[in-house]
């Protein structure tokens, strides 16, 4: 490669010349049609390629995201009405391999410019993933192996989907993100978008939804975990302002997504796993996500889920549980109709129906989780009501000791100007009658400060106060 000025700094952007062509910096976005950044005239004269670049740029220079579109006469050839961009040398390589077996992939590369340096103000401008720069090494790498030219997966994920997509998948340009993609070790393709850990493909990647709406002409393409989307509301059956109804919520395009389809697949995946444990955890998620959606599908695809999770705690085994009707015997999980499962059930005189130990079971509801905010409201409202009781008695208790308190008051007060008359008094009949008046006081005082002593018996708790005293000094009746 030459560069036309040598003494153009690091981080800038020269015009280069490699193998002949003459490469120009382009703006984040661009597109363009043939040379330099696709073929031209390939594989038969007047085939045109076309371009495009995504905002991301490397430390290096180049475009991190730049994507193929093959001719327009090729949709013919794959029996498909979209146009789609190939994001990778991978799914290039794929591409013209499925198209054109005996095409030298390698007289292919070397007819464009792959790499798309970026314009000089992209530098600072665009948001930017850095990495270390590959050694030397790896520009000899096989165009087949995914990580041959040092962008492989932001994550680091070896398994990222985007390494090793289906040659027949679309590859539809990735809606730009300046959020989440913006940071350094974050893949769209195998990160989750709400905590930023990378998925799990395990069982045909059960465990995470994709959200693939279209916004602007370009796929969202995000994923998330769907633990992660249940826990934060952004999947299942959610009220309020965000109103899902078995779907999943894109919190980047805000594009909502079936689950339905999901959970389909998910049953279809349990018929093929022997684990045990592991066919009830996927099929919980399955039952979470589905759980008080109003759509006819989704209930009858959990009914179906709950019968299967019952049958599996029964100790049913997994070839019975899944297994189509042939006989009598079988147990099978009948068909899909429009995304509903019918889990059939036998006459077989050991079918699970005859046991108590079923009809019990099958008492029992499945929803766990609603049975659980059910439990925890009726918690609620009895702590609430018995708060709400005990202000209520603390406040008859709180009236009546204080008034008896202010009885006393009063008692005690007309005791001191009942004295003070007698001591201005001499013997005599007035005397007399003041005297006795005064030992009358006296003996209603000691009385009523009995009477507070019971009262105040109440400090145990009404639940434990005598009744009688509840029913003398508080004017409460408690029934046997």
């Amino acid at each position: 490669m030459e560069l036309d000025n040598t003494k153009e700094t690091i981080g800038s952007t020269p015009r280069k010349r490699e193998n002949g062509l003459h490469l120009k910096p382009v703006s984040p976005d661009a597109s363009g049609v043939g040379l330099p950044y696709a073929p031209m005239d390939w594989p038969n004269k007047g085939d045109v390629w076309t371009w495009k670049v995504g905002r991301r740029v490397a430390i290096t220079g180049h475009f991190l995201d730049r994507y193929l579109y093959p001719p327009k006469r090729f949709l013919k050839l794959e029996n498909s009405g979209k146009k789609r961009g190939l994001a990778s040398k991978l799914s290039v390589e794929r591409h013209v391999k499925t198209l054109f077996p005996g095409a030298d992939i390698n007289v292919f590369f070397a007819s464009f410019i792959w790499k798309v340096p970026a314009k000089k103000h992209s530098l600072t401008n665009v948001a930017r993933a850095f990495f270390v720069a590959p050694p030397e090494g790896i520009a000899d790498l096989s165009v087949s192996d995914p990580q041959y030219d040092g962008l492989t997966c932001k994550a680091r994920n070896k398994n990222c989907n985007s390494l090793f997509a289906e040659s027949e998948s679309p590859f539809l340009v990735p809606l730009p993100c300046d959020l989440c993609c913006s940071e350094p070790r974050f893949c769209r393709d195998c990160c989750c978008i709400l905590c930023s850990k990378t998925i799990d493909l395990n069982y045909g990647g059960y465990s995470y939804i994709k959200c693939e709406a279209m916004v602007d002409g370009c796929i969202c393409g995000h994923v998330a975990h769907l633990n992660c989307a249940l826990r934060s509301y952004m999947a299942g059956t959610v009220g309020g302002s965000i109103g899902l109804d078995a779907e999943y919520y894109c919190r980047r395009c805000d594009a909502k997504t079936s689950l339905v389809p999901h959970v389909t697949r998910l049953l279809k995946t349990c018929e093929s796993i022997d684990s045990r444990d592991d066919v009830e955890k996927i099929l919980n998620i399955g039952v979470c996500i589905l759980l008080g959606s109003q759509k006819t599908n989704a209930k009858g695809l959990l009914n179906g889920i709950e019968l299967a999770i019952t049958k599996l705690k029964c100790g049913t085994s997994l070839e019975d549980i899944w297994k189509v009707k042939e006989s009598d015997s079988a147990i099978s999980t009948g068909v899909f109709h429009n995304g509903n499962v019918e889990l059939e059930q036998t006459n077989h005189k050991d079918s699970l129906d005859s046991r108590p130990r079923f009809v019990s079971v099958l008492s029992i509801s499945s929803d766990y989780r609603s049975e659980y905010l059910k439990l925890e409201y009726e918690i609620d409202q009895v702590l609430q009501a018995l708060r709400k009781a005990q202000e209520s008695e603390y406040k008859i208790a709180e009236e009546r000791l204080y008034a008896q308190k202010n009885y006393l008051r009063n008692l005690y007060q007309q005791l001191d100007k009942e004295r003070s008359e007698l001591s201005y008094r001499e013997s005599g009949t007035e005397a007399d009658a003041l005297l006795n008046a005064i030992l009358n006081r006296v003996d209603q005082i000691k009385q009523e400060v009995m009477k507070l002593k019971e009262m105040e018996e109440v400090a145990n708790g009404f639940g434990r106060t005598p009744k009688g005293t509840l029913k003398e000094h508080f004017g409460l009746e408690i029934e046997d």
